[in-house]
């Protein structure tokens, strides 16, 4: 796992400066966008968050007096010399009768880097203030647990979409998680006297560009997302009229919506909780664009695309396909070289001899889930564990299934033989955390082996 700060700042923050607005001074004296002939335009949602970003109390850059020292105690958290290893041994190794396939491409990417170096920064630069978090900062228990010793409290949920941001006081610090925040939140925070602390993914801001796009061009946004994903309740509050398709099978039922009309309470009912306010199928699914939670299966997305363009072929023609659609990639290029490299293990398994595929990162982590889906739709016994502590002496192991059940099981169905498997981790999964499960598979697999000498020396 490579920390380069200086790279990962100048790439993350390059890629959302590209906007000129015209100035005047905000409440703060910072600037904001609008020059008062202009102050009783409406402004758009994009236009507000670029507002939120002029102001001095938005942090995006970090802090470079305290860099240094956060990336030092970065490395000591979450890097491992196993994995190093790994990686320097053309990514297989063998130790005490195992041997581990390490997918080519795993763990960490530069943006969830840069999100836990933004809020360490702004644990180091605000010490005396309280630090508040909006969400989980990524999907990941080590690095939130981390943050939570840190004393920077999580915000709570009440339901129904709703946070208790009663808590927040003058002076404090909140985080936005590299999830992003919903543009209601954003708007919240800028009115109240607190310092902001901005770690959003730049992938996902390019989303929110994305919808802007289509509601600049009358569309209405098709997202390829689970609704109650942060990320995509954080899109979605970007845009003016949207509906979210979490797979085929629902991307399939607007299609025909779209050919053949149908039962419109009935369409409605079923997307209740995925579809803007007043959304209305029979006008606003005449012109649409498609955009995606950047950590979807990117060939789902793909094929949704193709599907979109070729239902609005059928039902307004070829040559009319540009006034009725339009699409832009946003899967982020973490999440496709995590999968591509996670199928390279699936399609090498014979010749491996791969036992099963451990796949290690955060239950509720979207990308994470996607990477077991790949061996699990070729039928190879695969396993997704968020902790260490999930593969257990007893050699069970506790892992959560495609279907998002809990289960325990048998992990070495034969003890006896030496074991091959492969190892791959969503992108906010810490290398330190692969480290430690494949840990416990040597310990399991070196622990069998003593109580097996045992036995044969007992029986001589």
């Amino acid at each position: 796992m490579k920390i380069s700060g200086a790279a990962v700042f100048a790439i993350a923050i390059a890629s959302v400066e590209a906007f000129s607005p015209v100035s005047v001074q905000n409440r703060n004296g910072a600037t904001a966008l609008f020059s008062t002939a202009e102050e009783s335009k409406p402004r758009t949602k994009k236009e507000g968050r670029l507002g939120f970003f002029k102001s001095e109390n938005f942090h995006r850059k970090g802090f470079k007096e305290v860099r240094d020292n956060v990336e030092d105690t970065i490395k000591d958290q979450y890097q491992s010399s196993l994995v190093d290893d790994l990686k320097s041994s053309n990514y297989v190794i063998e130790k005490d009768n195992v041997k581990v396939y390490l997918a080519k491409d795993f763990g960490f990417c530069w943006g969830v880097e840069r999100s836990i170096a933004l809020a360490y920064e702004a644990v180091k630069h605000y010490p005396d203030k309280n630090l508040h978090i909006t969400n989980e900062l990524i999907h990941n228990p080590e690095v939130n647990d981390r943050l939570t010793e840190m004393n920077v409290k999580l915000i709570e949920k009440l339901g129904e979409g709703k946070k208790d941001f009663d808590v927040i006081e003058d002076g404090d610090v909140v985080i936005l998680p590299a999830f992003g925040a919903s543009y209601e939140e954003m708007d919240f925070l800028d009115k109240k006297n607190v310092e902001i602390v901005d770690t959003t993914c730049p992938w996902v801001s390019k989303v929110w560009n994305t919808v802007d796009a289509h509601q600049r061009k009358g569309l209405t946004s098709i997202i390829h997302g689970k609704y109650a994903h942060e990320e995509t309740v954080a899109t979605t509050s970007f845009c003016e009229d949207y509906i979210c398709v979490k797979d085929m099978k629902e991307a399939e039922m607007v299609a025909d919506y779209m050919i053949n009309g149908g039962d419109r309470e009935e369409f409605l009912e079923y997307f209740k909780n995925a579809v803007s306010e007043g959304f209305d199928p029979d006008k606003m699914l005449e012109k649409v664009g498609l955009a995606n939670q950047t950590t979807m299966y990117k060939k789902e997305t793909k094929s949704i695309g193709q599907l979109f363009q070729k239902t609005i072929m059928k039902k307004f023609g070829p040559s009319k396909v540009d006034e009725h659609y339009f699409e832009f990639d946003t899967i982020c290029d973490a999440t496709q070289e995590r999968q591509d490299a996670v199928t390279e293990l699936v399609e090498n398994k014979n010749d491996y001899g791969l036992d099963f595929i451990l796949v290690v990162g955060g239950w509720d982590s979207s990308n994470t889930a996607h990477l077991l889906e790949i061996p699990h739709h070729q039928g190879i016994r695969s396993f997704h564990i968020n902790r260490a502590e999930c593969i257990s002496a007893d050699n069970t192991i506790t892992h959560r299934t495609v279907d998002g059940e809990i289960v325990t099981e048998p992990l070495l169905l034969d003890l006896d033989k030496d074991v091959v498997l492969g190892v791959t981790s969503g992108a906010s999964t810490p290398d330190a955390a692969v480290q430690d499960a494949l840990s416990q598979i040597f310990l399991l697999k070196k622990m069998q082996g003593a109580a097996k000498e045992e036995s044969a020396s007992k029986s001589d």
